[in-house]
């Protein structure tokens, strides 16, 4: 049984809620300095990507080589990162004003900042001729003031991926569909000898997406986007988030050591997963690939539920919280820069991204890619979102980011209050 496909009007009505949540600022002007790629003359192209768990590991280098062969006078330099030491090499770079001819960004306020300091590449221009190609909420992020400054290749959400096996070992008839029957979840899966989550809390980032989703579903979206105009963060349904995550974090819901396991590692919350050990974790749509990469891979026995609502809380089940992955310029990217970004939007090489099952489609038709049932759960929910609103460590300034990380973590870990989560954040926002 598949999801019904994208449609223009689906993005369209999905994308007005979604750039509400994504601030405007008066773009820079972009720079068409560089050299063609079709000139004569060898054009070198600096590539920073974060590909460095499968299936992007082994697929971007071989469609780099493919995008050389095609172009001789073209030479990429494929530079790939994994996703935290990424997020440093780029604030350094970012503070030294030079940033690499292509690179990785989630969009949002991360990418406003380096906008803001005249170090990314105007491509409005540039991609108009194919941009109506592309869906447009998977553009949202990448766009101020009507400007578009980055070409996405992944869009997509954060749910609960669980272990079918586990929940059926634990009389876990269905997934949970509210916050109480999550929490009795949790406890059967405990009485059953079954670790209920996997966590990567040395990493961080992973812990806040449980907060940031509680606070869309107790506060609802509108509460979220008036905390970033206002920079305040201490409303009821903020603290409240704190609350109910606490009310988790107190179940130890989490494997053994997870304050200082990673992600990605063969001993991290993906391995957990992969490996059977535990029945769920909370992650985006990229969660099968980096399970098998890092594990064995649970494959039928892997499922997807969508973030539960909370009972009185102002969020919908259809408000989405995740985002995608695109790929900048730098303000002196030579042009044949631009035209690597427009092959590699293609349609032909989104469907290969799709096929690779690590990648949800961004052009109109590559969707009939997706065979995993899963991604097309995924898909579907994505299609029919009512709201949207990125990562808030992409969302928001990077201090801000970070002090969501940080605060968060330290609420799972018991050495902070909901109440201090929200006046850190607070605090960190009213200072930039």
């Amino acid at each position: 049984m598949g999801p019904e496909p994208f449609s223009r009007r689906t993005f369209l009505s999905a994308a007005g809620l979604a750039g509400l949540s994504v601030p405007l600022l008066a773009a820079c002007g972009g720079d068409d300095s560089g050299d063609s790629g079709g000139s004569a003359e060898t054009v070198t192209i600096e590539w920073w990507n974060i590909a460095t768990t499968e299936p992007g590991k082994t697929l971007w280098p071989k469609l780099a080589k493919e995008y050389e062969a095609a172009n001789p006078n073209v030479k990429i330099k494929f530079v790939a990162t994994e996703n935290d030491a990424y997020k440093a090499k780029m604030t350094a770079q970012t503070a030294s004003g030079k940033l690499p001819d292509i690179f990785h960004t989630w969009g949002g306020g991360v990418l406003k900042q380096q906008i803001d300091a005249g170090l990314v590449k105007d491509l409005t221009k540039d991609v108009a001729p194919w941009l109506g190609t592309l869906l447009p909420i998977s553009l949202e992020a990448y766009k101020f003031d009507g400007k578009t400054y980055a070409v996405p290749f992944d869009i997509g959400m954060v749910g609960f991926w669980y272990n079918k096996a586990l929940f059926t070992k634990a009389k876990i008839d269905k997934p949970p569909a509210t916050w109480a029957e999550l929490i009795e979840d949790v406890k059967k899966l405990k009485a059953a000898g079954i670790t209920p989550m996997a966590l990567a809390g040395k990493e961080k980032w992973p812990g806040h997406y449980y907060w940031a989703y509680l606070a869309m579903r107790i506060g609802g979206l509108p509460a979220l986007q008036q905390a970033a105009t206002s920079n305040d963060f201490t409303g009821p349904g903020f603290v409240e988030a704190g609350r109910r995550l606490k009310e988790l974090a107190d179940l130890d819901p989490f494997q053994r050591g997870f304050l200082n396991a990673s992600y990605p590692s063969s001993d991290g919350q993906a391995a957990q997963m992969g490996n059977g050990k535990t029945a769920m974790e909370l992650m985006g749509q990229w969660a099968p690939s980096v399970q098998s990469d890092a594990g064995k891979g649970l494959g039928d026995d892997l499922g997807f539920f969508p973030f539960p609502t909370v009972d009185g809380g102002q969020g919908a089940a259809t408000e989405v919280f995740g985002g995608g992955s695109g790929h900048a310029l730098s303000k002196d990217a030579p042009k044949a820069a631009v035209d690597f970004l427009k092959w590699f939007a293609s349609i032909d090489v989104d469907r290969r991204l799709v096929e690779s099952k690590g990648y949800q489609p961004v052009v109109k038709g590559a969707e009939s890619a997706l065979t995993d049932p899963n991604l097309k759960i995924v898909n579907q929910t994505l299609g029919s979102a009512t709201g949207f609103q990125l990562f808030l460590d992409q969302a928001f300034p990077p201090a801000v980011g970070q002090e969501v990380n940080d605060s968060v973590a330290a609420l799972i870990a018991g050495k902070s209050t909901p109440e201090q989560v929200t006046q850190k954040i607070t605090q960190t926002a009213k200072s930039q």
